[in-house]
């Protein structure tokens, strides 16, 4: 079975930087797509950024040009490069992995805090 797991969350100010990871294992594994996404108290899960098994890559607006994803040569890690975080980035983050035809995985979850 595959399982996500993230790390690299934690509490920083304002302008500050933080690296997610998010571990990929299982048999087998050749997602169409992986991704990040964030849920906020009171808020959707949202989009945050996505990479496809050909390296096209989609950002939410709120973060484009702060944040960069990116994975490993293995295909099997991503990593989620977050600069001048804002206060309105405080959310749980979560790995999403997609494979075809309709099978979604989630990781549990990192906690992002932005403030001062």
């Amino acid at each position: 079975q595959v399982q996500l797991v993230e790390s690299g969350g934690g509490l920083v100010q304002p302008g500050g930087s933080l690296r997610l990871s998010c571990s990929a294992s299982g048999s087998a594994f050749s997602p169409s797509a992986m991704g990040w996404y964030r849920q906020a108290p009171g808020k959707q899960r949202e989009l945050v950024a996505r990479i496809t098994n050909i390296d096209r890559t989609n950002y939410a607006d709120a973060v484009k040009g702060r944040f960069t994803i990116s994975r490993d040569n293995a295909k099997n890690t991503i990593s989620l490069q977050m600069n001048s975080l804002k206060p309105e980035d405080t959310a749980v983050y979560y790995c999403n992995a997609f494979l075809a035809p309709s099978y979604n995985y989630w990781g549990q979850g990192t906690q992002v805090t932005v403030s001062s």
